[in-house]
């Protein structure tokens, strides 16, 4: 199958990257939801349905642009103590939030789906489990300092893949599913339906 035949609904530089780095051929469009209006309305929704609610947004939403293209959508959520945090609009608001996981463990929730003629054909949710440890203000200040708005981008205000790493202690879970794509359970389906070469 081929670049057009499989699309992307993210243009998220690290998706795009996971799925380039697998050698997957394919189009990065942006899915055409409203992310915020979504979660409002699915707000009675825990963390880990509505990751994978918010993936099958993403998929169907570009669904009836693309024919019989297979359609990928991803999404993520932090849950900690049972509460959804999303992402921080500030620097300020960064701080606030890395402090409030600091010496905590906390979830990553990332969902995957697939749509294909309007109809979701493949979905999966993987959970990793990470705990921070408890730094200083600080190693919090020098953190900040150096990743700037670059976390901005981050659910959790930090990026695993890169100096975020220096934020934990433990972690349980799959590289990918931190980084916000459950990838191997995908390329399975993918594998499955002939889309890629098994």
């Amino acid at each position: 199958m081929t670049g057009s035949n499989l699309i992307l609904a993210s243009t998220s530089p690290t998706r795009v990257k996971l799925l380039t780095n697998a050698g997957l051929k394919f189009q990065a469009e942006a899915a055409r939801i409203d992310e915020t209006h979504l979660q409002r309305q699915h707000e009675k929704l825990t963390a880990e349905p509505l990751a994978l609610e918010l993936a099958r947004a993403k998929a169907l939403s570009l669904s009836a642009l693309h024919g019989d293209a297979v359609i990928v959508g991803s999404d993520q959520t932090l849950e900690l103590d049972g509460s959804i945090l999303h992402k921080a609009e500030s620097l300020e608001a960064a701080r606030a939030k890395l402090s409030q996981l600091r010496g905590k463990t906390h979830h990553l929730h990332s969902a995957v789906a697939c749509s294909q003629g309007g109809k979701i054909v493949f979905e999966h949710v993987s959970t990793a489990t990470l705990t921070m440890r408890n730094f200083g203000d600080e190693f919090l200040d020098h953190y900040i300092e150096a990743a700037k708005s670059e976390i901005l981008g981050a659910v959790g205000c930090y990026y695993y893949e890169g100096r975020g790493i220096q934020l934990f202690e433990k972690v349980e879970g799959d590289y990918h599913t931190i980084l916000g794509m459950p990838l191997l359970p995908l390329l399975a389906f993918l594998r499955q339906s002939a889309i890629v070469q098994a």
